[in-house]
């Protein structure tokens, strides 16, 4: 396969990925916001959205005050924000359509109608009641896309890199999502288990669609330690940290089968992969959970390189 197309369905996974994420992050943001202040709702709910999402400079910058509608419009259909959702549709769509011939007719129909929907909503949200269809339409439509290319793809290069792809977003997202929970939902004053730490958590595992999983693996209340054990450690869970290096390895390693070779990005997914199977949460509480997750991250941004020099350019 040419490096360009490996590059374009790559990067198609990501941002399909990264567009699913951030409605899923919205619809959740909503539900905290209509708490009580006091619980964590109203402007610090809709602060934590654009901290997730890595947005809070680039929204600043726009001079809007931070409303649920400005920030749902920005995070959503803004054409000027590089990781809204308009843009990350354009953007997958815009690589789709490079790689037409690798699609089947399935999933190029997934992305091209999700694209087409979006543009009917302009560049700004008409209000609250425009936005839970969209996030609705966003969800169905990366998940018509998934189903499509699990049942219709040969499983060949060109499905091994979408999937890479969306894997290396996914551990990102979930990374970002637990580390601005731990620093930046919990106000001063606020004890570990309290009823707002309640709510936040809850709500972390309703952004990751685990909430029901966590009920099913744990039995028991909302526990910080237990929701991160869950999302970095729990294999079973699709969205974990130690699930998604499970399926980068599985990718690259079929990768490396079809090629023969093997190299730097192989290393490093399996030493991160290591690292996550060597480990338990105690162990990861005690050294510091943001330290954690900080190193985390910077490993997986050095894993994406890596997979970019290796087979993307």
């Amino acid at each position: 396969m040419l490096s360009r197309t490996a590059s374009n369905l790559y990067w198609m996974g990501r941002y399909l990925e990264r567009a699913d994420y951030t409605a899923r992050l919205i619809e959740a943001t909503q539900r905290l916001a209509a708490l009580p202040s006091s619980y964590g709702g109203a402007t610090n709910a809709w602060e934590s959205a654009l901290a997730s999402s890595w947005m809070t400079h680039a929204f600043a910058e726009t001079g809007l005050p931070m409303t649920e509608t400005n920030v749902g419009t920005f995070l959503t259909i803004d054409p000027g924000n590089p990781s809204s959702i308009r843009t990350c549709l354009d953007t997958a769509r815009a690589n789709a359509r490079t790689v037409r011939t690798a699609l089947t007719e399935e999933g190029w129909e997934a992305i091209n109608t999700a694209w087409l929907e979006i543009g009917r909503y302009g560049t700004h949200l008409a209000g609250r009641e425009a936005l839970a269809p969209l996030l609705d339409m966003v969800k169905h439509a990366v998940s018509a896309f998934e189903g499509a290319a699990q049942r219709t793809m040969l499983r060949s290069d060109a499905f091994w890199f979408i999937n890479l792809g969306s894997s290396i977003e996914r551990a990102d997202n979930s990374a970002r999502l637990l580390d601005v929970k731990y620093h930046l939902l919990l106000p001063r004053g606020e004890y570990v288990g309290g009823s707002l730490d309640y709510f936040q958590w809850t709500t972390i595992l309703r952004t990751v669609s685990a909430m029901t999983a966590y009920r099913w693996v744990y039995r028991d209340t909302v526990k910080p330690w237990l929701v991160a054990d869950l999302l970095i450690l729990n294999r079973q869970i699709p969205r974990s940290l130690a699930s998604c290096y499970e399926d980068i390895r599985r990718q690259l390693d079929l990768l490396a089968s079809q090629s023969g070779r093997r190299g730097p990005a192989h290393r490093l997914a399996a030493a991160g992969h290591a690292q996550l199977t060597n480990t338990n949460i105690d162990t990861i509480f005690s050294g510091g959970l943001h330290e954690f997750l900080t190193r985390f991250i910077v490993d997986n941004n050095r894993l994406g390189d890596a997979i970019a020099k290796q087979y993307l350019f």
